[in-house]
């Protein structure tokens, strides 16, 4: 248990290094005080510019990724590798820790971000043809209908109903989509509500279904 206890406790500091919060503190922004309010790659794109969002997701989904992948084997001094201790809910623990960092980041009194890019940083770390699947439909949705954070819910939702069509087994992996799922659609419930009355914002960038321009 120490084991566990430790590693997921790293887990959760890295998931709170909030990469456009970290990026921000460089240009002397908070952009939890701009836009929506959220520090993720949709609103760092909005009111930054795309090299901000850029960089911002390139630090999230690491950092994801090296939560679920290097956390778990990590030789810690003096604390042994517990045989006990299944390595498959090692790393999806690992894995959800990194998420909840992220959303509830210890550095940043609380107040992160979303969780989608550091969700997709895990899958792909746990398995990539599923991240690859979360990227589809995430495009999908996003580009049908401009609403980002419908498409990261859709996506969240589809990874456990994507495990199933692939018939996995694997108890750990199924467990923690569908945590992830539940947990990624509660960080977004202001989103809801602003769907729900029609005041969400799109993604005009993505929306290929968008109001065009006239020609001249």
């Amino acid at each position: 248990m120490l084991e566990l206890g430790l590693k997921t406790l790293i887990a959760y500091l890295l998931g709170s290094v909030v990469g456009a919060l970290l990026v921000g503190t460089f240009r002397g922004v908070d952009i939890r005080e701009q836009g929506s309010g959220n520090a993720g790659g949709t609103n760092a794109l909005r009111t930054q510019g795309l090299g901000f969002a850029a960089v911002t997701v390139v630090i999230d989904v690491g950092k994801g990724w090296l939560a679920a992948s290097w956390v778990p084997g990590l030789s810690l001094p003096g604390v042994g590798a517990d045989p006990a201790l299944d390595r498959d809910w090692l790393a999806v623990a690992c894995a959800a820790a990194a998420v909840i960092g992220h959303i509830w980041p210890q550095y940043h009194g609380f107040r992160g971000g979303k969780g989608g890019a550091t969700l997709l940083g895990v899958l792909l770390a746990l398995m990539p043809p599923l991240a690859l699947v979360a990227i589809g439909v995430w495009l999908v949705v996003a580009m049908l209908g401009g609403f980002v954070a419908l498409a990261t819910m859709t996506a969240a939702a589809a990874m456990p109903i994507a495990l199933w069509l692939f018939g996995s087994l694997d108890h750990s992996l199924f467990a923690f989509t569908l945590a992830m799922a539940a947990l990624v659609i509660f960080a977004h419930r202001d989103n809801i509500r602003r769907l729900r009355v029609g005041h969400e914002p799109r993604l005009a960038r993505l929306w290929l279904l968008g109001p065009r321009k006239p020609k001249p």
